[in-house]
């Protein structure tokens, strides 16, 4: 049973590496009548002034046996390749229960609850409670987990506080993980970056008022929310790194995200409609795509705030989670469609209306705009996330940089190719060039997907 349950808790494990980094270092846990031998809490990388402060209180053990070891049932840290060794240990059985490897470090074994369990077998719920200390002399990145290799239910309030000691103030703690306690100012610099960003935009706009369409100001708008977004998030980092709890920045952050999500994948649909600078409305198909992503986004947002507030602990918190990256496919998936119908439809266009040059410029920049957004797509979904997993823990801001960068570049690009032009919008060419570009649309598979 207990190997069984171990190895399955590695997977859970594994995700939780790839989960961006938790909202806070001081968080209180309900556990209510769960029989998992296996339930891991919060991740934390310890330098080696780390220290781990655990409270548990209202604990109860559902089974009424006489004779329970409860040495068995207890908390510890352990790292992801030190757990690796231990599910080897439960398999070739040299140990039944993760608490008696020495490749993890006890924090708290049940068997030193004081009052001890009542001679029911069960902890009294009221007065059964303990708080440990633990210091981390070896730095790593550390999961708190808590092993039941007893067959009954338990239940308890779990409160950790994870962070590390300044060196220069022993007296200063950091509740920021090793790896991420540089987030508040590399979010702060993107945020004037951003509003840099959006002020160059409006200049632009100001100027070229003529060339001007709508999709412009909505795309003003994205820029705006993704700064404020940004700022949201350093202040919440920023909190967190000095108080261990965020005070109502996560709140700010959450809908900024959410506005910050829908607005860019609907930026993104428009443009590959054409919406507004080749056409002043969208077809049904395309309102449908819309129909699809907007709701898409709302429910991965849901899943994104469960993800983050309840932590790995949560029975539900893999579903959460699936459902997450499952929804998060798809409208990346759904927003390529209109990209392809424009496409499609300026590919038909072309041998009809005569105007060659100027459907070369426009199947080259939506070709450009497609491949553009699938690299967007992958590098900040698979590569991102795969920067995690390889990068030592105290460089996994690293990879938040990566990721803040690759949307930077994307708006940049997006921006640039799709801005107003005065004369002739987006597609400015000359007379001369309409026999070539004839030449260049008849061969059609250059221009395939």
């Amino acid at each position: 049973m207990a190997i069984r349950h171990g190895i399955s808790f590695l997977f859970p494990l594994l995700l939780l590496l790839l989960l961006p980094f938790s909202l806070a270092e001081i968080r209180t846990m309900e556990v209510k009548s769960d029989a998992r031998s296996i339930i891991p809490f919060d991740e934390f990388g310890f330098t080696h002034t780390g220290v781990l402060e655990l409270n548990v209180s209202s604990i109860s053990l559902s089974d009424s046996s006489q004779d329970l070891d409860l040495s068995q049932l207890g908390f510890f840290l352990s790292t992801l390749d030190a757990w690796v060794h231990v599910l080897r240990q439960l398999q070739d059985l040299d140990i039944t229960c993760a608490l008696q490897s020495d490749l993890v470090k006890l924090v708290y074994t049940f068997d030193k609850l004081h009052p001890p369990a009542n001679p029911s077998g069960v902890a009294n719920a009221r007065s059964s409670s303990f708080s440990a200390t633990s210091k981390i002399s070896d730095p790593g990145q550390y999961t708190l987990v808590f092993a039941n290799c007893l067959s009954g239910k338990v239940s308890m309030s779990v409160n950790s506080a994870m962070y590390n000691l300044d060196p220069r103030s022993p007296d200063k703690r950091i509740y920021l993980s090793a790896g991420s306690a540089v987030l508040p100012f590399i979010y702060f610099v993107l945020f004037l970056v951003y509003v840099g960003l959006g002020a160059l935009w409006l200049a632009i706009l100001l100027r070229k008022r003529a060339a001007v369409y709508r999709i412009h100001y909505f795309m003003l708008a994205v820029v705006i929310l993704k700064a404020l977004n940004l700022l949201a998030e350093a202040e919440d980092k920023s909190y967190i790194e000095r108080t261990g709890t965020a005070h109502g920045w996560d709140v700010l952050f959450y809908i900024f995200s959410f506005l910050k999500g829908i607005s860019l994948f609907t930026l993104i649909v428009l443009i590959g409609t054409g919406w507004s600078f080749l056409k002043p409305y969208l077809q049904d198909r395309e309102k449908k795509v819309l129909m699809v992503v907007i709701p898409l986004q709302v429910v991965a947002n849901i899943a994104q705030v469960v993800i983050d507030e309840s932590g790995p602990f949560a029975s539900d918190w893999l579903t959460w989670k699936q459902v997450f990256l499952l929804v998060d496919v798809i409208c990346c998936c759904a927003v390529l469609f209109p990209i392809v119908w424009s496409i499609k439809n300026m590919r038909e266009a072309a041998r009809s209306d005569g105007k060659a040059a100027v459907n070369l410029i426009k199947l080259t920049l939506f070709r450009q705009y497609y491949v553009v957004v699938i690299c967007y797509i992958y590098f900040t979904r698979v590569v991102v996330y795969a920067l995690v997993t390889i990068t030592s823990y105290r460089y996994l801001w690293t990879s938040v940089m990566a990721g803040e960068f690759a949307t930077l570049a994307f708006y940049v690009f997006t921006g640039y190719k799709f801005r107003p032009e005065s004369h002739n919008p987006y597609f400015v060419v000359n007379d001369e060039e309409e026999e070539a570009a004839a030449e260049a649309l008849k061969l059609d598979e250059e221009f395939e997907l």
